[in-house]
């Protein structure tokens, strides 16, 4: 399979050309494309170019309303609402992001809901984006239903991952926690059922609640909750702030984010910022303190720190992605594509 090699700016651009091209508004394309580079520049594959014709194609079937525009309210103090209007969640997530940290400022803490909303990515992306502004950040999504609940075998909740943001004291994030309720992202499969490479025993089951070792089964049953019950209990707290506390479609309701199935998701996000200095002056502290316990051991380091390391890699170097991919993106790089 032939490679090419592209810049992270090769990458952005050709991201919002085939997004414009299937029908999307130019800021819901560049908001998409960001979040694309961001992915491939950390390393984080089943989130970059691999998405894009993905999105490009529930612009074009109607998934997604590549020209919605997102309604944010502020419903009280603290509490900000978005309406993503079926549209891309980055966009929309974008739309409410001054008002949430204004609120949190304001206020010691804050929470923002999406609803009407769609994948919003890499989660540990948006829970970054608040420690780089200061905040701390617990951000949470879900997605169409994938787990069932112990002892069952049908799906009730998503892979619904949740993100802890840490800021440290020069605008960057001492430490970022992104993890899902599954044992791996369901996004890892779907990678793997395209490149006909076996998963890990323990991800996932089959259709009839058996350990499968083959993707394509994986994909017609249910993920593994990391943890058995305790990950499925992990994604119910999601759940129920992510889809039932912003309105959205339940995970069990909601269509697919793969394939052409269904209308648009309608899934949701939450995000909470909190001030630290409201709280306590030695926050800063506590944290440096506390991650110094941790990567003073040898063979340790911090959530996030192999994706750090990526991204100090491929800034440089940039990505290699299969030419089938890329001409499957490039299909959609053309003006009025529906």
């Amino acid at each position: 399979m032939a490679d090419e090699h592209l810049t992270l700016d090769d990458v952005e651009k050709l991201a919002t050309d085939a997004l414009t091209g299937a029908g999307a508004r130019p800021e819901a394309a560049a908001s998409v494309a960001r979040s694309t580079v961001k992915a491939e520049r950390d390393g984080i594959r089943s989130h970059g170019l691999l998405y894009v014709p993905i999105y490009a194609e529930h612009v074009v079937c109607g998934k997604v309303d590549g020209r919605a525009e997102p309604v944010v309210s502020r419903q009280r103090a603290g509490a900000v609402t978005v309406d993503a209007r079926s549209g891309f969640a980055h966009p929309a997530i974008d739309a409410g992001w001054q008002a949430l940290l204004d609120a949190a400022r304001e206020n010691g803490i804050a929470a923002m809901t999406v609803f009407n909303s769609y994948n919003c990515g890499v989660l540990g992306h948006h829970a970054e984006r608040i420690a780089e502004d200061g905040l701390i950040g617990l951000c949470f999504t879900h997605a169409p239903a994938s787990i069932a609940p112990a002892g069952g075998k049908t799906p009730v909740i998503g892979t619904n991952p949740f993100a802890v943001g840490v800021p440290d004291t020069e605008g960057g994030a001492a430490i970022v926690i992104d993890q899902s309720a599954s044992v791996v992202a369901k996004s890892e499969i779907m990678l793997r059922a395209r490149t006909g490479e076996a998963i890990e025993a323990g991800w996932a089951l089959d259709a009839g609640g058996n350990v499968t070792t083959d993707p394509a089964e994986a994909l017609k049953g249910s993920m593994a909750p990391a943890g058995g019950y305790k990950g499925f209990g992990v994604g119910l707290m999601v759940e129920l702030l992510a889809a039932c506390l912003s309105g959205a479609v339940l995970s069990k309701d909601a269509s697919p984010f793969s394939g052409t199935k269904g209308g648009p998701p309608n899934t949701g996000q939450c995000f909470i910022a909190i001030e630290p200095a409201g709280f306590s002056p030695a926050f800063s502290e506590r944290v440096g303190a506390l991650s110094a316990a941790i990567t003073a051991q040898e063979g340790t380091r911090l959530p996030g720190g192999r994706r750090q390391a990526n991204r100090a890699r491929i800034v440089e170097e940039g990505v290699t992605a299969d030419t089938e991919l890329l001409n499957r993106i490039r299909g959609f790089c053309r003006p009025n594509y529906n």
